[in-house]
């Protein structure tokens, strides 16, 4: 029953998703008919179906309503974890109790968990109880091709409302938090004499507090592709749980030195040291995944009518997402249960090693195997791959499990022994510190390769398959060896698709309340505009790429930060060839002028600046935008920054028709797009640059109706998130939105007309 037992809570969890119409209904019908035959089975299944997508139902149900939007919130909770950036506090509370202050408002009892900002918030602990007064919006992040999905990684932790702390009313604190072994541990590792970076590893590898690893320790991890060595996972709980199981068998072999063998309290106390650990290190989904497939492990190791290696994989894979359904969206349970397949494939039926050099060509030819394997995963999850993983590997992996990991947990259990667990910790700051400089030389020589979004699928599959090859038993070596050497040189000439000449691809990004257009033909990238930022000092641009990337020119329409604030990040990890800007502006850089009648040709591509004038002095800053017309093949590309109405009116006779494409002025705004502009214009499809559950109500409801009126087909990021469009090909104007929204494609008109005003 493992497998069916595994693939019904997956089938759970994916309906429970989904959630197709009549779901119920069909889930009862098909009930009742088992009961009747007496298909006991076959109703334990649909029952553990049912416990699944009732679980992800009632997370889903659980989302902020968008009627609650902007209102005052009474919320009650639990601190589980507090992450300070500089004056901004980052709250992750359990809800306990939430009431609207207006009581005409809808209810949000059913709230579980809620991520928060405080800023300037006075000493909060986790585990601490507090009332505050809080203002929510629905979870949601931005989309954009290849970043990290900010959306779905608040779904999969479970937290169903974003927002803030108000300050009036005062947040009061409720109780203190209550005592519990592993803060009382992080305590005392605060209180010894060890230099700040062992401090936060010891914290890291041997109690799970990742959360005190700073941005550049992760930077650091995420570079070199160990990762999984600081997050605790099967590897610290398997340690703990073999060194209990080797010294408690020791000790029934001098106890009982004829029945030793048959001793099962050794396997208990395993599975016991396992559990605690686990529960010590916070029992967060990572640890409690790594302790189920342990106790799984221990059963299949103790061989009393033990399960198979792959029953026991489908059993931990069902017992954990059975216990938590939302894991099944957690790309570390992926990683985790890809590695493991690939070990039984690797050891199953081959002799067991003996001596040592046996071993240690056995553990260095399964890290080789296991290399392609989890860069392809990591590759389809994070859209990264550490170029130096594989070799890192091959010695921080022995290293941290052999060394560090035993050396910090050894320290804990002669902690009450004057000096014996300061020498094992100084033991374990140089070993640290021997990590780390390992991690950054490699870092240095090999450092972290973002592939372009294209790029992705091809390469994770190739690497993949290269896995397979080595990992399946039963394949010649001639087949193995000439089938890696023709996918080798395939990886390595794999290269980004670049337009045609003449080609233009227009990307609009999804940067909230901001704007930030990426214009890119086959040699030459402008941006117009760097996107907002905001109060925490975040830049949404610098999640769009890695550092080190060049752009020939950058626009910035005019001064206001959401449409300058990622100058200063372009500036400081990018490569600009110039920057340009309304005259009177400033943007925090030396840029030249756009004035009107400014014209280049790029690939084909034709650029012209439509406004502003000479003299700027009478305007204000959004009527001094620049605005930018764009040429490829028979499209065109308008876009008008800021400027208002009577401006649109002053350039609207210099616009060559007919525009495919319009970026509507100041986000949608009843300022702007009007209707001269639209009438004159007619753009064949309209995009709107604003932030989802924004305060502004972009687009206007007026704007929206006058560009339907012209017959425009209308975008918005807030909905669709990023649009990319191709221009200057001959066959019709191609397009993407990385959200593709199903009422969309049911609408009556088409992909057209979906947009809402949102006053």
């Amino acid at each position: 029953m493992a497998m069916p037992l595994a693939l019904a809570a997956l089938v759970g969890v994916g309906l429970g998703r989904w959630a197709p119409s009549g779901l119920f209904e069909a889930w009862s019908l098909c009930l009742l008919f088992l009961v009747a035959r007496g298909e006991w089975r076959a109703v334990a299944l649909g029952a553990v179906i049912a416990f699944a997508a009732s679980q992800v139902l009632l997370a889903q149900g659980a989302v902020l309503p968008d009627g609650l939007l902007r209102a005052d919130l009474a919320l009650e909770g639990r601190i589980e974890s507090v992450e300070k950036e500089g004056r901004l506090s980052r709250l992750m509370v359990r809800v306990d109790a939430c009431r609207p202050w207006d009581s005409a408002r809808l209810p949000c009892d059913s709230l579980r968990r809620v991520r928060l900002s405080y800023f300037e918030a006075p000493e909060i602990e986790p585990g601490e109880r507090w009332a505050m007064t809080v203002r929510l919006r629905p979870p949601a992040g931005f989309a954009n091709p290849g970043t990290f999905d900010y959306g779905a990684w608040l779904w999969r932790e479970g937290i169903q409302a974003t927002g803030y702390v108000r300050s009036e009313p005062a947040a009061e604190r409720l109780a203190a938090a209550p005592t519990s072994l592993r803060q009382r541990a992080l305590g005392y590792l605060d209180e010894r004499q060890l230099s700040p970076q062992t401090r936060r590893w010891l914290a890291a590898l041997t109690l799970g507090a990742s959360e005190r690893l700073g941005r550049d320790d992760w930077d650091l991890l995420n570079a070199s592709g160990t990762t999984h060595l600081v997050v605790i996972s099967g590897l610290h709980v398997g340690l703990v749980a073999t060194f209990v199981l080797l010294a408690s068998r020791a000790l029934a072999r001098l106890v009982v030195p004829r029945r030793w063998r048959m001793a099962v309290w050794p396997w208990w106390l395993s599975g016991v040291a396992a559990v605690g650990y686990a529960w010590l290190a916070g029992l967060q989904p990572p640890a409690m995944r790594a302790m189920i497939m342990t106790l799984v492990g221990l059963w299949v190791a103790s061989g009393r009518h033990a399960p198979g290696p792959w029953q026991a994989w489908w059993l931990a894979l069902g017992l954990v997402v059975l216990l938590d359904p939302l894991s099944a969206w957690r790309p570390g349970l992926w990683l985790s249960f890809l590695a493991v397949a690939l070990l039984i494939l690797i050891w199953q039926g081959r002799p067991r090693p003996r001596g040592v050099s046996g071993w240690g060509w056995g553990l260095v030819r399964t890290q080789l195997l296991l290399a392609p394997l989890m860069a392809a995963a990591v590759l389809l999850a994070f859209a990264r791959l550490a170029p130096a993983a594989p070799l890192v590997n091959l010695v921080a992996v022995p290293l941290v499990s052999l060394l560090l990991v035993p050396l910090g947990l050894l320290g804990w259990l002669l902690a009450p022994l004057p000096y014996l667990g300061d020498w094992c910790w100084w033991l374990f700051e140089y070993a640290a510190r021997l990590l780390v400089g390992l991690l950054e030389l490699a870092v240095e020589r090999l450092p972290l390769w973002w592939p372009s979004p294209e790029q992705v699928l091809p390469l994770a599959l190739m690497l993949g398959l290269v896995a397979l090859l080595w990992a399946l038993p039963g394949l010649t070596k001639a087949l193995r060896l000439g089938a890696a050497l023709l996918l080798m040189p395939a990886m390595l000439g794999l290269t980004a698709p670049l337009p045609e000449p003449g080609v233009l691809r227009v990307r609009v990004q999804d940067v909230g309340q901001g704007q930030l257009i990426e214009l890119s033909s086959a040699n030459y990238r402008l941006l117009y505009d760097s996107g907002p930022s905001f109060a925490s000092g975040f830049a949404p641009l610098s999640s769009l790429w890695p550092a080190g990337q060049h752009f020939e020119e950058v626009m910035v329409s005019h001064g206001d930060l959401d449409h300058a604030g990622g100058v200063a990040v372009l500036a400081a990890e990018h490569t600009v060839g110039r920057f340009l800007a309304p005259p009177g502006e400033a943007i925090g850089v030396s840029f030249e002028s756009c004035r009107r009648g400014q014209a280049w040709q790029r690939d084909g591509v034709a650029y012209r600046v439509l406004w502003p004038p000479e003299e700027t002095e009478q305007l204000s800053s959004n009527d001094r935008s620049c605005v930018l017309e764009v040429t490829a093949g028979s499209d065109r590309l308008l876009i008008t920054g800021d400027v208002g109405r009577e401006i649109e009116r002053m350039f609207l006779l210099d616009v060559e028709l007919p525009v495919t494409l319009l970026v509507a002025g100041h986000h949608g705004s009843h300022t702007s797009s009007g209707p001269q502009l639209v009438q004159w214009v007619m753009p064949r499809h309209v995009i709107y640059s604003v932030a989802r559950h924004s305060a502004f109500g972009h687009p206007h409801d007026e704007v929206v109706r006058r560009f339907r009126r012209a017959g425009s087909c209308q975008w918005s990021t807030a909905l669709d998130g990023a649009v990319t469009f191709w221009l200057g090909r001959e066959e019709q104007v191609s397009l993407h939105a990385e959200r593709d929204m199903r009422w969309r494609r049911g609408s009556v008109e088409g992909r057209c007309h979906a947009v809402e005003s949102r006053q």
